[in-house]
């Protein structure tokens, strides 16, 4: 694919999720086989440019690949000093988020809440994007099917984004209603793909190889984004990029090697939060990785009580290193070992 001056490596991308996609987690999933990934999202209110969350999520030191920001905001004009001020910072690609259902961004009439005013909307993209291309940076955009059932206007807001210059569009299968509930509305998804003729990256439920190559096949879209199912299972992306080239399923990752990219992730993330911080945003990562395996709930509950990132290297090489004992791969449904392994 092709964003802009851009070739992106394939077409399994990283979807942006407040508190989870920082820096040290985007290496690991690129490296794990993800074509493309889009940072957390980036507020455009200039008296927060230098808090300490804005600032860890525009650093960009040594990030390989594509450097996609996303913006968050309700003047276009603040979006599009955002957007300059991003790329003055690194980014090579400027994404509008339009998707987002958190309360406490909708209740500012930002993320999916833009969705309702489709004037506001489109001003905003059109700010957006004149300022990019005064600099040659592509922009991109990120929204749901609707804000509610009754308000389904993804497909008309997604014409004119297109008309003003977005250059590829993501779209999570969802009204803002739903939040994440329900089942992704892929039909929806494929009028759009349909209607347009810029890429369009398919959101929302795709949890395995299989289910990524359904998607594909069904939406006629020209990539999928993963987000929750790549939390504490970032090789998803080696498993699905697999199995769309060769149509066999790729075996699961040995618990050793899980280990060495747990504390290798860590290891990163104390770099960007330093020690106290690092600690505590590290244990939600943890808990993702353990997640269902044996002993998990117990390992947990130590780890939350845990204060220095050397106790907590240690308690996750021992932990893994006890599960290695029981079997050599971490998950393998129909492995008598993995049996052993789960609860």
């Amino acid at each position: 694919m092709q964003l802009g001056p851009h070739s992106i490596a394939n077409n399994v991308f990283v979807a942006p999720m407040a508190g989870v996609t920082d820096r040290p987690f985007r290496a690991l999933c690129k490296k794990l086989g993800a074509g493309y990934a889009v940072s957390e999202m980036v507020t455009s209110r200039p008296d927060l440019i230098n808090s300490a969350k804005t600032q860890r999520r525009i650093n960009h030191a040594g990030e390989v690949g594509i450097i996609s920001v996303q913006i968050a905001g309700t003047e276009p004009e603040a979006m599009a000093q955002a957007a300059l001020f991003n790329i003055d910072k690194g980014a090579q690609v400027i994404d509008i988020n339009m998707g987002c259902p958190a309360k406490k961004v909708c209740n500012k009439w930002a993320g999916s809440a833009l969705m309702q005013d489709e004037t506001l909307a489109l001003k905003i993209i059109e700010s957006v994007v004149n300022a990019c291309q005064s600099v040659s940076i592509p922009v991109t955009l990120k929204m749901r099917t609707g804000w509610s059932e009754q308000f389904k206007n993804a497909k008309q807001i997604a014409l004119n984004a297109e008309a003003l210059g977005v250059e590829m569009i993501t779209v999570h299968g969802r009204t803002r209603e739903l939040g994440y509930k329900g089942q992704a509305e892929y039909d929806t998804i494929k009028q759009i793909k349909l209607a347009l003729s810029i890429p369009v990256v398919a959101n929302g439920d795709i949890d395995s190889a299989e289910k990524a190559k359904w998607v594909l096949d069904t939406t006629k879209a020209d990539a999928v984004m993963i987000g929750r199912a790549a939390q504490g299972n970032p090789w998803i992306f080696r498993e699905i990029t697999h199995y769309l080239q060769t149509g066999r399923l790729l075996a699961s990752p040995l618990v050793a090697e899980v280990r060495s990219l747990l504390l290798e992730h860590l290891e990163d993330h104390y770099t960007l939060y330093g020690s106290h911080m690092g600690v505590r945003t590290a244990r939600k990562h943890i808990g993702w990785y353990v997640k269902g395996l044996k002993g998990y709930q117990d390992f947990k509950d130590r780890m939350n009580q845990l204060e220095s990132t050397d106790e907590q290297l240690r308690a996750v090489g021992h932990y893994f290193d006890d599960l290695s004992e029981l079997g050599d791969r971490l998950r393998k449904s129909k492995s008598e070992a993995i049996e052993q392994v789960y609860e």
